[in-house]
């Protein structure tokens, strides 16, 4: 039997799924790995920016899973560690995201943070001295 890894993925909840995988294929290179459309036109689909992996899927209130939009805010910040976070920063910002610091170099990091237009937080940066 294959060995399974231990992971933690995260699952965005979003209002408009379509619109959501072509942001972030814009915003971050992220390239659609899987998806699943049912007939109303609800996406669930995997995300993978250089690997690192994450999943969007249409909210479903009906399943408890609401978007930052519905909630009124997120209560959880990706953070995405890429090599150029300056670059990776405009990137997301001329796809649609919206400033919320701008990248510096702040507690051992080059950080800025971002949200994206369906109210996910990105903070996007890498380690000083890596």
């Amino acid at each position: 039997m294959k060995q399974i890894a231990y992971s933690v993925v995260p699952m965005l909840s979003v209002r408009n799924g379509a619109r959501a995988v072509e942001f972030y294929q814009v915003a971050f290179g992220a390239k659609e790995v899987f998806r699943m459309e049912d007939p109303a036109g609800s996406v669930v689909s995997r995300l993978s920016v250089e690997g690192a992996e994450f999943w969007v899927a249409d909210e479903s209130p009906e399943h408890a899973n609401f978007s930052p939009e519905s909630l009124g805010g997120g209560t959880a910040r990706m953070i995405l560690t890429v090599p150029d976070p300056d670059a990776m920063f405009a990137q997301a910002v001329e796809a649609g995201a919206k400033v919320v610091v701008a990248v510096e170099e702040a507690y051992g990091w080059r950080l800025g943070r971002v949200v994206d237009p369906f109210g996910h937080h990105w903070e996007i940066g890498h380690p000083l001295g890596e």
